[in-house]
C-alpha cells in the first residue's frame, strides 16, 4: 500500500472542509460571517475598526486549550469519518424504499398537479427539505439532551469553554454518525416523497451546489453560532429564526439557560415545544458544563470516555431494572425514557 495517496486523500478532505460550499466551515461563509461581525460592532457597538478586528481574533479565543481542542477534533473527525460515512445508509437507498413502499400502497402513481410548473415543484421541493431537515435536527438535539447514553457523547460539544467557528465540528464520531443517519432519511424520504408525487419535474434549486435555503443561511452568519459576538435579532425575528445570540444561550452554563433553543435555524419548534428564550441585552454568557470534568479538552475525555460513561448508564438501567426478560421493557424505559439531570444542569 502506498502511503503518499493516503496522505493526499486526507489533505483533501481537511482543505475541501474549507473549499465546498456544501460544508459550513466553507471560505466564503467565513468570509460572510466575518464582515457581518465586524460591521455589527462598529456599526452597532460603536467599536473602532482595528479594536473590533482584534477582539474578533483574540488569541484567548483562538488559541485557548478549548479551541485547540475544536482543531484537533476536526483533524481526527475528518480522518475517522472519510472512511466510515460511505459505508453508512445513504440517501438514494433510503428514497429507492420510500419511492417502492409508496407504489405498492397506492398500486401507481398519482401524477399530482400536473398543471403545476417544474420551478414551482423545484421551490416546494427545496423549501419542505430544508424545513424537515431543520425540524429533524431538532428532534435529534433534543434526543441527545434528553436521553443519557446520547449525552455521554453529545457533552464533548458543549464541553466547550470558549465558542469559534471550529466549536461546530467538536463532536465525537458517535453523534456525527447519529446525524449523518438523519440527514439520510430525511432527504431519502423526501425525494422519494416528491419524486412519487411528480415524478421528472423534481429538482433542487442550488447555489453553488448547495440547498438554496441552506445557502442564505450560512451566508448571513451561520458560523456566528459558534462565537462569541452576540448578534441580536429583533424579538419579533427571534421569534422565527434563531440569532447567533440565542444559540449561545444555548452553550451557556447558567441555569436559566439550560435546554433552551435548540433548533438550528427556524426558532418555530423552540416556541412550539417550549424550549424557546430570547437573547439579551448586552449578554454576557460562561460556557462549558455547568459540572467541571477533568482535562475537558483531552483526547481521553472527546473519544474514549463518552463510551465509559455510556456504558455506566447501560449497566446502571440493567440493574436497576432487572436482567429478567420480563423486566426488559422497564430496561428501555430507563435507558432511554427517563429525563435524568446530566453535567450540563445544576447539581
Amino acid at each position: 500500500m502506498e502511503i503518499l495517496p493516503i496522505i493526499e486523500g486526507i489533505l483533501t478532505d481537511w482543505v475541501g472542509a474549507f473549499l465546498d460550499p456544501g460544508k459550513r466551515l466553507f471560505w466564503g461563509y467565513l468570509g460572510s460571517a466575518l464582515l457581518i461581525a465586524l460591521l455589527w460592532m462598529i456599526l452597532h457597538k460603536q467599536d473602532h475598526p482595528h479594536h473590533a478586528f482584534k477582539k474578533l481574533f483574540a488569541r484567548e479565543i483562538w488559541l485557548s486549550d478549548s479551541a485547540k481542542a475544536d482543531y484537533m477534533v476536526f483533524l481526527v473527525n475528518t480522518l475517522f469519518m472519510g472512511s466510515i460515512l460511505p459505508r453508512l445508509l445513504g440517501h438514494a437507498a433510503v428514497a429507492t424504499f420510500c419511492f417502492t413502499i409508496l407504489h405498492e400502497i397506492f398500486v401507481g402513481r398519482p401524477g399530482l398537479l400536473p398543471d403545476v410548473s417544474a420551478l414551482s415543484i423545484a421551490f416546494a421541493f427545496t423549501l419542505v427539505l430544508f424545513v424537515v431537515d431543520d425540524f429533524a435536527r431538532y428532534v435529534v438535539h433534543r434526543l441527545l439532551h434528553a436521553v443519557p447514553v446520547l449525552w455521554a457523547f453529545h457533552k464533548v460539544h458543549h464541553s466547550a469553554a470558549r465558542l469559534n467557528p471550529m466549536t461546530v465540528l467538536r463532536t465525537h464520531p458517535v453523534e456525527a454518525i447519529v446525524f449523518a443517519l438523519r440527514g439520510a432519511l430525511v432527504q431519502g424520504i423526501c425525494i422519494g416523497v416528491f419524486v412519487f408525487c411528480f415524478s421528472e419535474k423534481v429538482s433542487l434549486i442550488m447555489v453553488l451546489g448547495a440547498n438554496a435555503f441552506k445557502f442564505a443561511f450560512n451566508v448571513l452568519g451561520a458560523n456566528l453560532r459558534h462565537s462569541e459576538v452576540p448578534i441580536r435579532y429583533w424579538p419579533w425575528l427571534e421569534n422565527i429564526l434563531l440569532s447567533p445570540a440565542q444559540h449561545q444561550i444555548h452553550h451557556s452554563i447558567e441555569p436559566r439557560h439550560l435546554d433552551r433553543n435548540f433548533g438550528v435555524a427556524l426558532a418555530c419548534w423552540d416556541r412550539w415545544f417550549g424550549t424557546h428564550c430570547h437573547s439579551e441585552p448586552d449578554q454576557s454568557l460562561r460556557y462549558g458544563l455547568s459540572n467541571p470534568v477533568a482535562n475537558p479538552n483531552s483526547f481521553y475525555f472527546v473519544y474514549i470516555h463518552p463510551f465509559h460513561e455510556g456504558a455506566r448508564h447501560v449497566q446502571t438501567a440493567i440493574m436497576q431494572s432487572g436482567r429478567s426478560l420480563r423486566n426488559m421493557s422497564a430496561t428501555f424505559h430507563n435507558l432511554f425514557c427517563r429525563k435524568t439531570y446530566h453535567e450540563n444542569k445544576p447539581s
